[in-house]
């Protein structure tokens, strides 16, 4: 049973941590080429618009969170898996990286949004850059209605751990 689960997290946390590089290469990128381009001056044509600035921060929180869920999925993947790992610190790694990479991609997703809203803003009509923006944060909704469950299998572990450690001390 330890080689199994020793298996299954080292293949989660395996494709965990190339989504979250792939989150990070994406925003990454989406920083430095700024929507709408530059000026002249080199300076970014949007820079004195609230979708801008709230498209930079988005950004940059997807970036810090997609690489720190990748820093997560690595410190699962050098842990020694013995049995008391898989008690505690591997579940809450787990549990951390899972949280940082759902973060990341919701922000890249409303970085995203913010980029069709600045790119879009001429037009007079606002419902087409609204549909692709409802449309972008879609599959962020498919994400957490899969891993919600995920979450719950977590706490439910995590609390019958605790309650096994209860047991072990009144012993």
């Amino acid at each position: 049973m330890l080689i199994e689960a020793r298996n299954w997290i080292k293949d989660t946390a395996q494709s965990c941590s190339t989504v979250a590089v792939l989150v990070a290469t994406v925003v990454y990128a989406a920083a430095y080429s700024t929507p709408g381009g530059t000026d002249e001056r080199g300076l970014p044509k949007f820079l004195g618009f609230s979708n801008f600035l709230f498209f930079t921060i988005m950004d940059s929180v997807a970036l810090g969170s997609s690489l720190a869920s990748v820093v997560m999925f690595i410190s699962i993947l050098t842990s020694p898996f013995a049995i008391k790992d898989f008690y505690k610190s591997l579940l809450r790694k787990l549990s951390l990286g899972f949280t940082l990479l759902l973060l990341s991609l919701i922000t890249t997703m409303l970085a995203f949004s913010a980029t069709i809203l600045l790119t879009m803003k001429e037009k007079r009509n606002w419902i087409l850059p609204l549909i692709y923006s409802a449309a972008a944060l879609f599959p962020v909704a498919v994400f957490i209605s899969f891993h919600h469950i995920f979450y719950a299998v977590i706490k439910d572990l995590d609390g019958a751990d605790h309650e096994e450690d209860t047991e072990r001390g009144s012993k």
